[in-house]
């Protein structure tokens, strides 16, 4: 590359961090921006009886933003991203592949078949530790670590519910506020309509605050690039006009606020300790709300741009704020309402204020939204969260998401929570008690990281673990204590999240472990076929299964007691691994179970936590492709088996070389509904049947051909006969098998069992249905029921 060139790369990169930090000021940084509006707000009035307690709560509040937003997550838990992608379960991912933690539903043949090799790992399992060691041979560390990481996710989601209601509620009563000095202004010579109008106000915060909160996530389907870009000036906007207020209220009322910093003032406050002081940690831990957003929605930006924004932009500004507020609250003492921080505008900035605080209140939320979208998306590939639509919002940066399910019930949620609770000091207490412990679960997990996956010493991963835990652990014991006003509710959600995601996680699991127990061995069906009696009927059938080897039960009962299947059979297996995406090249492992003339294949779709390639209208399209270059290649690719049963290679597109099939698109060539295969180089027409019978629109098929001979010499007879065969099967038509399997608890099992499964039915009645999430179309389904007993 020349000089010019280069220069030109990397201004397009510079061009597009500087981007990204723009977007970024309206998403990520959203809540962090807007938590001066309830810091304050959320103490109560009595406990700041003196100016030392404000020097002191202030000092607390610089300290807390260093350390924990600007040392804990810039500087270091960004560098322990996934693949680009952050949040608990991206940690627990990278436990899982540095050390044999994951308790996902597996068996020896899928470990064989699943994990990545030495070459296309990203995480290549390092050298042994005494420290791996314990962690793998201790069964309940394992399971301790995945409930970090579902209770981690929890968190997000009770952020989720709570922060939008905060902070939106704040600036709604922040208005009314700064609407009745106005009015008072207005009205001074009228006191009874003064009185009057003021009574009428006391009512404008909840309705307003519904209003906003509806708005808001209305506005999610438009996608995180949009809404960044509206966003994002909204935010940039409000945090100059709070920095510039700020720097006033330190020069006008207390310029030595800014001395107050000192860590001295920290040790004044905890030697004069009492429980009223105490639970003002509680607020203060509010301050950083939105920090661990700066991890969890990494997968929507860069780890560039997301430190670059807050080191230049964000924290400088925010201190400004604080220290503005905390110098007019010093000196406002006996004030009504001091600790609020519309109390502490200018008069002439007043309308200004309820402007911008209502604009920046929707938007601070989307922080928190945007990450339970991720975290969501991720425990969805692992299996412990119900199945709901995902839907992509980006062609260009693949992890941003809008979930629609999960965007109403936190609407819903949110909107319980404004109407029930209509007080920000108990709202916020919920609030900061969810921070907090999201915190501490990433405290957990990323000492692990440091000790297993970074491999520093046992003293580096204890350190951090002690600097950090123990100051969010005294922020947890001052949340705690203000448990009856309000951070109960944080333990309902947490309950009901909990719970629904314990239950689909063991419902799976059961599941799983009934399949592997009641499979049947490919030999049998081999043997078995001439018994029965059992005809081959044109078309490819597609047998959905969650075992990687043998024989799925739902199919053997199917056949045995309809003694008839496909003459080309595909049993096609969806594994996620612990890994943010797979490559495209390395997504599919085929391979064939039993003679070639019965032309049965096993397909294996590998895919990261972040993938969703069930989601795509091409999915059969690339599985029949798949196994084309399956077939070229078998004879020349020995080595590529993984499996001493069946063997299995990864075929990639790149490796086809043109001896597999071509496809064509529809508008490329006419082909006639009622040609038949009768050549080397036929084409299979497009299939009516996957036409729904809702009558949906027709989904576009790729059709296929075989190479001619001149690009494809060396093409064995063989081959080109099953691809013509392959061909002539997909012309047919297709049917799709799943196993419908009904979970029953057997009689005299433990309450905690039983109730696990009654909430996994539930669950599984009113999730997405699996044909839904797979599109299949309904006319070509066949649903095979199963009853396990567990």
């Amino acid at each position: 590359m020349d000089s010019h060139a280069f220069f030109h790369q990397h201004m397009k990169t510079w061009k597009q961090t500087i981007l990204l930090s723009f977007q970024i000021v309206g998403i990520v940084y959203g809540q962090l921006s807007t938590a001066p509006l309830y810091v304050f707000g959320t103490m109560q009035a009595a406990d700041l009886a003196s100016e030392e307690v404000v020097y002191e709560l202030v000092s607390f509040i610089f300290w807390t933003l260093t350390i924990i937003s600007l040392v804990k997550y810039a500087s270091i838990v960004l560098k322990a991203d996934d693949g680009g992608e952050g949040g608990t379960v991206a940690l627990y991912s990278l436990l899982c592949r540095n050390a044999k933690v994951g308790l996902l539903p597996c068996d020896t043949s899928s470990n064989e078949v699943m994990l990545y090799d030495e070459r296309s790992s990203c995480a290549k399992m390092k050298g042994d530790s005494r420290a791996r060691r314990a962690i793998e041979k201790h069964k309940i560390c394992h399971y301790l670590i995945l409930f970090l990481a579902i209770f981690g996710s929890c968190m997000t989601i009770g952020d989720a519910v709570l922060t939008p209601a905060l902070s939106v509620y704040s600036a709604s009563t922040g208005v009314q506020r700064s609407l009745t000095d106005i009015l008072k202004d207005i009205f001074a010579s009228t006191p009874d309509t003064e009185e009057s109008v003021s009574k009428a106000l006391k009512y404008v915060p909840v309705p307003s605050a519904c209003v906003i909160l509806v708005g808001l996530f209305m506005l999610q389907h438009c996608g995180t690039r949009k809404i960044g870009i509206m966003f994002a000036p909204i935010i940039t906007v409000w945090l100059l006009f709070a920095a510039a207020v700020g720097t006033y209220n330190i020069f006008h009322w207390d310029v030595k606020i800014i001395y107050k910093i000192s860590p001295l003032y920290l040790y004044k406050f905890i030697t004069h300790i009492d429980i009223r002081r105490w639970r003002l940690l509680g607020s203060v831990i509010l301050c950083v709300a939105g920090s661990e957003a700066m991890f969890a929605d990494l997968g929507h930006f860069s780890k560039k741009s997301i430190k670059i924004t807050f080191i230049c932009f964000i924290y400088p500004l925010l201190l400004l704020c604080y220290a503005g507020q905390a110098a007019y609250i010093s000196k406002n003492l006996p004030a009504p309402d001091f600790n609020h921080l519309s109390q502490s505008m200018p008069r002439h900035c007043k309308h200004l204020f309820i402007v911008l605080s209502l604009l920046s209140s929707a938007v601070g939320s989307q922080s928190t939204i945007t990450a339970c979208f991720s975290i969501i998306n991720q425990c969805l590939a692992l299996n412990c969260f119900p199945r709901v639509k995902v839907i992509h919002t980006s062609k260009k940066i693949h992890g941003q998401i809008y979930i629609p399910d999960v965007n109403w019930l936190l609407m819903i949620f949110s909107l319980t929570v404004t109407v029930g609770f209509r007080d920000i000091v108990k709202i916020g207490n919920a609030t900061g008690l969810a921070i907090i412990c999201g915190m501490l679960v990433t405290t957990t997990l990323m000492s692990l990281i440091i000790a297993l996956y970074w491999e520093k010493n046992l003293m580096a991963s204890g350190c951090f673990l002690v600097c950090f835990g123990f100051l969010e652990a005294a922020y947890l014991s001052a949340c705690l204590l203000q448990f009856h006003k309000g951070a109960w509710y944080l333990v309902v959600l947490l309950a009901v999240s909990m719970t629904v995601m314990l239950s689909w996680h063991y419902g799976t699991m059961k599941k799983y472990e009934f399949d592997l127990q009641n499979k049947v061995s490919a030999e049998w069906l081999i043997e078995i076929s001439p018994g029965l009696g059992i005809s081959r009927v044109p078309g490819i059938g597609f047998i959905y299964t969650d075992i990687v080897a043998g024989i799925p039960a739902f199919f053997s009962h199917f056949i045995t007691n309809l003694p008839a299947f496909h003459q080309v059979l595909i049993l096609v297996s969806f594994k996620s691994i612990p890994v943010p995406y797979v490559p495209e090249s390395e997504r599919y492992l085929i391979g064939r179970i039993g003679p070639k003339d019965y032309k049965i294949y096993r397909c294996i779709v590998r895919s990261g936590y972040c993938d969703h390639i069930r989601d795509t209208g091409d999915f059969e399209e690339q599985i029949i492709r798949s196994i084309g270059e399956f077939i070229s290649i078998e004879q020349k690719d020995i080595e590529s088996t993984v499996s001493p049963d069946e063997r299995m290679i990864v075929v990639g597109n790149s490796r086809v070389d043109g001896n597999a099939l071509v496809p064509l698109d529809e508008d490329e060539v006419e082909v006639d509904t009622s040609w038949s295969v009768n050549n080397d180089s036929q084409i299979s027409p497009v299939d009516e049947r996957l036409e729904s019978s809702s009558g949906a629109k027709k989904r576009k098929k790729v059709r296929f051909m075989l190479p001619d001979n001149d690009s494809s010499p060396k093409m064995e007879l063989s081959v080109r006969k099953e691809l013509l065969e392959l061909i002539d099967a997909r012309e047919s038509g297709s049917a799709y098998f799943l196993g419908h399997s009904h979970l029953v608890v057997r009689h005299g099992s433990n309450f905690l069992k039983t109730f696990f499964i009654i909430v996994y039915r539930f669950s599984e009645k009113n999730c997405r249905e699996p044909p839904v999430a797979l599109k299949i179309p309904h006319a070509a389904l066949v649903e095979v029921g199963m009853v396990c007993t567990i």
